[in-house]
């Protein structure tokens, strides 16, 4: 472009993306290869907070059991249960949703279905993403 070409009044430009839900939100999804920013959700990194927390008061006795702490905090004890079993998460799958890593298809409604307990198949079943970009 020199200085003597014309400055267009209007111009297109095409970005593909498509809009996805992740842990309740909308996100837009750029295209594979499309550098795409880290984002913490904050869903799953709250229910981890939660479940550490909780396994913390359950252990040093402040609480007797799930069903006094469900009450006292006033959740159900199925669904405490539930988010009780994040502890049992493999370090490496917690330190990648802390880190905004784990792959879209990781959300709080995956990370609360039964998982095993080895680390190693946790790992093969529920993906992160490892790279540093």
């Amino acid at each position: 472009m020199t200085s003597r070409t014309p400055i267009p009044d209007t111009v297109t430009l095409h970005v593909p993306f498509r809009i996805v839900k992740r842990g309740g939100r909308k996100e837009v999804k750029l295209p594979d290869g499309a550098v795409q920013p880290r984002r913490t959700d904050t869903t799953l990194v709250k229910a981890l907070a939660r479940a550490f927390r909780w396994r913390r008061m359950l252990e040093s006795g402040e609480f007797a059991t799930i069903a006094d702490l469900a009450e006292r905090e006033g959740i159900a004890p199925s669904y405490m249960t539930r988010v009780l079993r994040l502890t049992l998460l493999s370090p490496d799958i917690v330190e990648a949703i802390l880190d905004g890593k784990q792959g879209p298809e990781v959300t709080l409604s995956q990370v609360l279905k039964p998982f095993p307990l080895e680390w190693e198949r946790q790992n093969h079943r529920i993906s992160t993403t490892k790279s540093d970009t």
